[in-house]
């Protein structure tokens, strides 16, 4: 295939204007230098190339440097490096786990309250201010005692005071199953565990956990399936503190913490639609279980099982699903007794010829077919509900 240009006459001068005005005129080129070439057919049709591919380096996210000007590990490149990032769970104070609290058996304290109101009752022998019955009672030896209320016998009368009301203010009994978070003055001093009487310091606030093992059922939750269809799911949580430190100051409510964690989990989680297999369910309950125990376990609660109790479809989508899945119902139905049907003309016509019992041509073979599918099929029908 060549190239060609359209002729353009070219002006002459007339100096240059050859002898013979018959001849035919020669085109001239526009561009003096130009040359005609064959060009490859092949060439005519290439895709023009794309362009080249750029490698680009992977994205990196600079976290923010803390008051020292260290960026905290694990912070760094998260994004452009073709892993999915991970989730971050809340963290609490380290310093804030459950330790002993230093207690006294109870004994201690009924005896400092004796001996506190036995104080209060010497000191008032002293200072003769004894009620008229016991003075009676006593006789000359209570009115030889007398002093009058005096500097020292106020003194007397605030420190007997003071000793019974720390030892009888500061009992507590201990019940199983339930613990002691102790501040004073908005620092956590310890926990107690222990059962039984016993006897703690009376400034301390005290705040009673339950940390027996406990379950909760809660309302239906909006979630999804695999498909994305709506569902309404109640789920059965089994779960105890175990760290009563992080459960009581860790958090405002860790009851409700829990709550909000199982909700977020079904969020992420595709439960198994109803009336799915054994498999799917016990699926669905170990990824909601470790979910909610990652997201609980700073904050001191221990989660054993979420368990979803009762799923049905969302009203909006509960009709249409009900149909679809009397329709899929159906097809299997059919599926089935199709299948049955066509096994048995084919054991059918197998005996009959094998048996030497009837010879069929191709035809004949066809109709026999037709008929006896047509037959078993009414009867299928006929017996059917």
């Amino acid at each position: 295939m060549t190239t060609t240009m359209s002729p353009i006459p070219e002006h002459v001068p007339e100096s240059e204007e050859p002898s013979d005005r018959s001849a035919a005129v020669r085109p001239v080129r526009l561009i003096h230098t130009e040359s005609t070439t064959e060009i490859p057919v092949h060439l005519l049709f290439r895709d023009a190339p794309g362009p080249a591919p750029v490698r680009l380096r992977p994205a990196v996210v600079s976290r923010r440097a803390d008051a020292d000007g260290k960026v905290p590990q694990g912070q760094g490149r998260s994004q452009g490096t073709g892993k999915r990032a991970r989730s971050v769970v809340p963290q609490v104070d380290p310093e804030l786990v459950e330790r002993p609290a230093r207690v006294l058996p109870g004994l201690a304290g009924v005896l400092a309250g004796v001996c506190g109101m036995a104080g209060c009752a010497v000191t008032s022998w002293w200072a003769g201010v004894l009620p008229p019955p016991v003075a009676e009672a006593l006789g000359p030896a209570a009115r030889a005692g007398a002093a009058g209320l005096g500097p020292a016998q106020w003194a007397a009368y605030a420190g007997a005071g003071a000793l019974g009301l720390i030892g009888f203010g500061g009992l507590a009994r201990g019940r199983t199953g339930r613990a002691w978070v102790l501040g004073l003055f908005g620092r956590y001093r310890g926990t107690v565990r222990r059962t039984g009487l016993m006897w703690i310091n009376p400034l301390l606030l005290r705040r009673r956990v339950d940390v027996r093992l406990r379950h909760w059922r809660g309302e239906p939750v909006r979630a999804a399936d695999r498909s994305g269809v709506a569902l309404r799911v109640a789920v059965l949580v089994v779960w105890r503190v175990r760290d009563t430190a992080r459960a009581t100051l860790g958090v405002e409510d860790h009851e409700a913490y829990l709550r909000a964690c199982v909700e977020a989990a079904l969020v992420r989680v595709p439960v198994a639609a109803p009336g799915a297999g054994k498999g799917a369910v016990e699926a669905t309950q170990d990824a909601l279980t470790r979910l909610v125990a990652a997201d609980t376990a700073p904050v001191g609660l221990e989660v054993f099982a979420v368990r979803p109790v009762r799923v049905e479809y969302a009203p909006e989508v509960a009709a249409a699903m009900h149909r679809r899945r009397i329709a899929a119902l159906d097809a299997q139905h059919r599926a089935s007794v199709l299948g049955s049907v066509v096994d048995s003309v084919e054991d059918t016509v197998t005996r009959l010829t094998t048996r030497g019992l009837v010879e069929l041509d191709d035809y004949e073979r066809k109709v026999l077919v037709k008929d006896l599918t047509v037959a078993f099929c009414a009867g299928r029908g006929e017996a059917g509900p």
